[in-house]
């Protein structure tokens, strides 16, 4: 059995992971690798909430802000670049410190991805295409009928998930969750997942206070800018799509700022209802003290290294 570890740091948006992880990573002294898919795009920086100078300065970070939003980058590549550079960092360490709220990304570096049926390009160009003419609500309801078991567990609000999931569901006449959790790949470390909770009122505030903050910070203007590229995947995403409509005039500013705290804790529900699914997780509240979970981290890892 190896005696490498990869510590999965989880938990919903704005729970305090980042801080949780650069603890960690000092205390085994190793580096961070990043499973945020939202802050893999150098150009998406406030409204990723991407590490500060500080925390990025405190450990070395792998995966944040790597790519252009004009790059295609698939959870496919993100799981091949992950793991050959969890095993270089290996080569050094005996633990390395994974975190990131997208459970999806997480899951391809632990277990690896699913095996999914081969798509036709007609079949995905003709559910774009009914995007475009009949509006994401029409694609919501038919993979609400499809497959309502990932419905409540998709981020129903980002039409590339919605497409991906009612391709699959059409090619294979069976649904899309039917391909999720098959056989785990064997990876050649132990897996660790610690997870950071609190109750829903205090996980809802703290995402409303962390939407000011960036608001304050200068996401309207970030978003501006990146007007002009409305339709690209990555910025189909809370907090870019809800400002696109504003730049539309679809929205007023403040109704735009509100379904950014609402579609955030709609996405925060969903990041919970997935770590739910995980029996493996050891699980910490939000204040508690770095030495107590320490400590928990430390013992669990001796009793069971191989979790």
């Amino acid at each position: 059995m190896s005696s490498k570890t990869l510590i999965s740091v989880v938990g919903p948006t704005a729970i305090g992971k980042t801080r949780l992880a650069i603890i960690l990573a000092k205390h085994f002294k190793t580096e961070i690798v990043s499973a945020d898919s939202r802050q893999f795009f150098k150009e998406m920086h406030i409204g990723t909430a991407v590490p500060s100078a500080e925390e990025l300065k405190a450990v070395p970070h792998h995966f944040i802000q790597h790519k252009s939003i004009f790059e295609p980058y698939s959870v496919g590549d993100f799981e091949k670049e992950a793991i050959a550079q969890i095993e270089k960092l290996f080569q050094n360490n005996d633990y390395v410190v994974m975190v990131g709220g997208s459970g999806l990304y997480v899951d391809a570096v632990v277990n690896g991805l699913d095996e999914f049926p081969q798509i036709d390009s007609k079949l995905r160009d003709s559910l774009n295409q009914k995007l475009e003419k009949e509006g994401l609500e029409c694609l919501q309801e038919e993979l609400l009928v499809l497959d309502p078991k990932y419905y409540h567990l998709v981020d129903i609000h980002n039409p590339h998930r919605v497409i991906r999931a009612l391709e699959v569901c059409l090619t294979a006449k069976k649904p899309y969750s039917s391909f999720l959790n098959q056989k785990r790949k064997k990876r050649n470390f132990n897996s660790f997942y610690v997870g950071i909770q609190a109750d829903r009122e205090v996980i809802y505030e703290r995402i409303n206070q962390r939407v000011d903050i960036m608001i304050e910070a200068g996401l309207l203007d970030e978003a501006k800018k990146l007007y002009p590229h409305k339709n690209l995947n990555a910025l189909q995403t809370v907090g870019y799509k809800e400002l696109l409509e504003y730049f539309d005039k679809n929205f007023t500013l403040d109704f735009a700022i509100s379904e950014i705290k609402k579609n955030t804790r709609r996405f925060a529900k969903r990041q919970l209802t997935w770590l739910r699914k995980n029996k493996n997780i050891l699980w910490v509240d939000f204040n508690t003290e770095p030495k107590v979970i320490l400590e928990k981290i430390t013992n669990q890892l001796k009793t069971n290294p191989h979790a």
